[in-house]
């Protein structure tokens, strides 16, 4: 009877089901065989041992690292990477734990990268960065048989020194900017003006026109004031009367 039952738990244990996402590293007596799964697979007590692979996307996050810029800025930056397992035989027999190894050189490449660039960089071109660091991390866990599919910076924390200073910036950037957009306005009227008074000149009934018009605007304003403008070609005329008068 005990060898019934033995017999009965023996074909029972040499069965084991892998789910869709995760493959069966197998290894004969120490020695690595073949990766199954998924689906139900054999695996012979006492001299096949089986190490279980998860497939899927992997999201780890990066704890927070201290980083000193390029422009000696010190800023506190953490990040998450998105991985996954592509080989899982280099998983298992290239390194200890996948894992950790992963965690470690996301930590130490981010505080390289980010040391290579200025703190705007850091703050306008997160794209860029973050494909260089995936690019890193990529070319140096191939060796493990993973795939660094993505990270991304989530959070660039400042002293509140540096922020005060960053609005001081901000705000000096703001106020030349209206200054050359003032300037380039009134370039561009005296421009309009010009070309205004270089057409009024060529036509003196124009000049008579606007004469008028420039009346009909005062008449419609409701004031007990009025103001009858003088040409400045009357007002020469009269200068050059009066000089011939005294002259004589």
């Amino acid at each position: 009877m005990p060898l019934a039952f033995f017999v009965i738990f023996f074909i029972f244990s040499i069965f084991r089901i892998l789910r869709e996402y995760e493959r069966g590293v197998i290894f004969f007596l120490g020695r690595f065989q073949k990766v199954k799964g998924p689906g139900l697979i054999i695996v012979i007590p006492l001299i096949q041992q089986m190490v279980r692979v998860d497939l899927r996307t992997i999201v780890m996050d990066v704890p927070t690292q201290d980083v000193i810029s390029r422009d000696n800025v010190s800023v506190k930056v953490n990040a998450v990477v998105y991985f996954k397992v592509v080989d899982p035989e280099k998983s298992i027999i290239q390194v200890e734990d996948f894992l950790e190894a992963t965690s470690q050189l996301s930590q130490t490449t981010l505080r390289s990268v980010l040391g290579q660039h200025e703190l705007d960089d850091m703050l306008a071109e997160r794209d860029q960065l973050n494909a260089d660091i995936q690019s890193i991390l990529d070319k140096q866990t191939d060796a493990w048989g993973i795939k660094v599919s993505n990270v991304e910076i989530k959070h660039v924390d400042l002293d509140e020194s540096m922020i005060r200073a960053i609005a001081q910036q901000a705000e000096a950037e703001r106020t030349r900017r209206a200054k050359v957009i003032h300037a380039l306005g009134e370039n561009e009227a005296s421009e309009q003006l010009l070309s205004a008074a270089t057409t009024l000149a060529k036509q003196p009934q124009a000049l008579q026109l606007r004469y008028l018009q420039t009346l009909t605007e005062i008449a419609g304003d409701k004031s007990n004031t009025v103001i009858f403008p003088v040409p400045m070609d009357f007002m020469q005329g009269l200068k050059h009367l009066l000089d011939n008068n005294a002259a004589k």
